[in-house]
């Protein structure tokens, strides 16, 4: 057994039929929505090679994204907007863009494994895994889908708003996303409540 499997096998031993592993991306951005990813595993077919989304290559990150799609006996996705970030704060809204994608599922979880610290505001049994996406192939699974989709979402911004780099940096606060900021000003993808420190 994949040593990464050991918390969803203990949930299986307990009588949970269905676990999901949750994870958000883009919490230290200084621009773009917080995005989160939901996944449920098939025990019997679990794509090899999944880890901590950071640790891969945006090529290998890609291609196993695509493959647990694929072999996944489900997945969601779903975001906290900018608007949503600046009124709640962001930690409020990674929680809510994760109960989002939990909900988002088209099979209900009966165990939700979340990276990180805290709790959901879900009737669902979960347990909090602080480094889960190393520790937890489902969580694992849910950070690179969630990694490929807002990077996916960041590129796509950076036609729409030349000149930033958001191709490059992803949002994030970057030599070159904060030189842009301070020469250019912010666009309305950008977090009015997050504070960044001037490039001259």
């Amino acid at each position: 057994m994949d040593p990464k499997w050991t918390y969803e096998a203990d949930c299986i031993v307990k009588g949970y039929r269905c676990v999901a592993g949750v994870d958000e991306v883009g919490m230290g951005c200084l621009a773009g929505p917080v995005l989160a990813a939901a996944v449920v595993l098939n025990p019997k077919d679990l794509p090899q090679g999944i880890d901590d989304s950071k640790k891969l290559s945006p090529k290998k990150r890609e291609a196993l994204s695509l493959e647990i799609k694929k072999r996944a006996l489900a997945y969601s996705i779903a975001e906290a907007s900018v608007e949503e970030i600046d009124a709640i704060n962001i930690y409020h809204a990674a929680k809510l863009a994760m109960k989002r994608a939990i909900e988002g599922l088209n099979l209900k979880a009966d165990f939700v494994l979340m990276d990180g610290r805290g709790s959901l505001n879900i009737s669902i049994p979960h347990l909090a895994i602080v480094k889960g996406d190393s520790l937890s192939l489902s969580i694992g699974a849910a950070s690179i889908i969630a990694k490929v989709t807002r990077d996916q979402f960041m590129e796509n911004c950076d036609e729409k708003f030349p000149g930033y780099g958001f191709s490059k940096h992803k949002g994030y606060g970057s030599v070159l996303h904060r030189k842009s900021l301070t020469e250019k000003g912010p666009t309305e993808i950008h977090r009015k409540s997050f504070s960044w420190s001037p490039v001259v």
